[in-house]
């Protein structure tokens, strides 16, 4: 007899478009922390968390209670109609957490890329500017600017422009490729010279470490001297926190480490413990700069998901989560060192910052050929051995790890010694 699972893997491709792609050819029924069932029964170890929303892991006791409690009193209003509390509770801890001292405003949507292109209008509300920078391998999401913000091709872009205008990329660090801090300014510097002036840019967009594009490390300096950059040229500097934010990077937020304070801060994924929200939490000034009617949306907000992020704020400031995985995180990096040790022909990088790690595949060291084909069977056979985990970088040949910050030493261990008997089985 055929398993349930394929009976609903069929009927997956039977009713839903082949444009949504699916990792692993699993069907989840529950979970609890970094481990998920599927519907055989069958444990995996979710090192992907929801592509880097479960932070907090799966079904946290205080975001499920949080939940529960809210859906007692109302589930949705529409906050363009009615305010309702747990909107403006988050609101203002975002703001302190984010502005500190300094008066900050924050406005909640549903989605990340929701989030991106009201950053964008907001910046160009403010400045009166057209242009927007993005950096090359960033990504900032589906819909058609955030699509056009990505700085790479495929799968994104395929045949689904025309694009929006006055979007430019520069390089981004990556020093394993050669490319330093004076590389990337100098990209940046050329932006201006040949294709907009300074002037006339609105906001330029980073993300802190580069999620998709291959879990890339912006170093300190280079973030300090873009601030030095923006600040003098009256641009707003965003920094997309959508994938690093919320402890993901050793710290609450992924600018934090390199004391730059940004205009504007995207966030979502592990905002809300696994609700879709979203969020822009910026300098008050900016945010004020659209008038009334300009931002908003049906869902932006829900009751439930901001009831959920103030559980998740409680658990980072009661649980001891940003250590834990810090810790999370370094021990699951020397374990990656160590692999790499044993292949250090094909794995030609362990990279990122605190728990947020990935492994470059390449054909050999010397020639640091990417090996998309490499990755995706090493990914394929961690599913094997219980263990999940997706592929990121523009050549789709790194391998990231995104486990939630609750995960044992014991499960981190299991996760190294399974993806270790992956790596050799791939490798024949």
């Amino acid at each position: 007899p055929q398993r349930k699972t394929e009976l609903l893997l069929a009927e997956r491709a039977r009713h839903v478009p082949r444009g949504v792609a699916t990792a692993h050819p699993v069907v989840v029924e529950r979970a609890l922390g970094a481990e998920v069932w599927d519907v055989e029964g069958k444990r995996y170890l979710d090192f992907v968390g929801g592509i880097g929303v479960l932070n907090v892991g799966h079904n946290h006791p205080r975001v499920v209670e949080a939940v529960s409690r809210q859906l007692q009193k109302i589930s949705h209003a529409a906050f363009q109609v009615a305010a309702y509390e747990p909107y403006i509770d988050l609101a203002a801890r975002l703001n302190t957490l984010i502005g500190g001292d300094e008066d900050y405003k924050s406005i909640f949507l549903t989605t990340g890329a929701e989030a991106v292109e009201n950053a964008i209008k907001i910046a160009r509300g403010y400045t009166n500017r057209p242009g927007v920078i993005a950096f090359r391998g960033a990504f900032h999401g589906r819909t058609l600017l955030g699509v056009t913000l990505t700085g790479f091709s495929q799968p994104y872009k395929q045949n689904f422009g025309p694009f929006p205008t006055d979007i430019y990329h520069a390089a981004y660090p990556d020093l394993y490729r050669g490319i330093t801090t004076e590389k990337a300014i100098a990209s940046l510097e050329e932006v201006f010279a040949t294709a907009i002036a300074p002037e006339r840019v609105a906001a330029i967009i980073i993300e802190p470490v580069q999620g998709d594009g291959g879990f890339l490390p912006a170093p300190d300096d280079f973030l300090v001297a873009l601030r030095e950059i923006t600040t003098r040229h009256g641009i707003v500097l965003i920094c997309d926190e959508i994938q690093t934010g919320f402890g993901r990077t050793g710290d609450l937020f992924g600018f934090q480490r390199s004391g730059i304070k940004p205009d504007l801060v995207t966030v979502a994924k592990s905002l809300a413990g696994g609700l879709p929200l979203s969020g822009v939490v910026g300098r008050a000034a900016i945010m004020d700069a659209p008038t009334p009617g300009g931002l908003g949306g049906t869902y932006g907000g829900n009751a439930l998901a901001c009831a959920a992020a103030l559980g998740v704020l409680d658990a980072f400031a009661q649980d001891d989560i940003l250590r834990r995985g810090a810790a999370g995180g370094e021990r699951l990096r020397a374990g990656l060192e160590a692999l790499q040790r044993q292949h250090s022909d094909r794995i030609g990088e362990v990279r990122g910052r605190g728990s947020m790690l990935a492994i470059e595949i390449v054909t050999d060291a010397a020639s640091k050929r990417h090996d998309a084909d490499l990755a995706q069977v090493v990914i394929d056979k961690a599913r094997d051995e219980g263990l999940l985990v997706i592929k990121c970088g523009v050549h789709r040949n790194v391998i990231r790890f995104l486990a939630p910050l609750v995960t044992t030493d014991a499960q981190i261990d299991e996760a190294v010694a399974a993806f270790g008997r992956a790596f050799a089985a791939a490798m024949g």
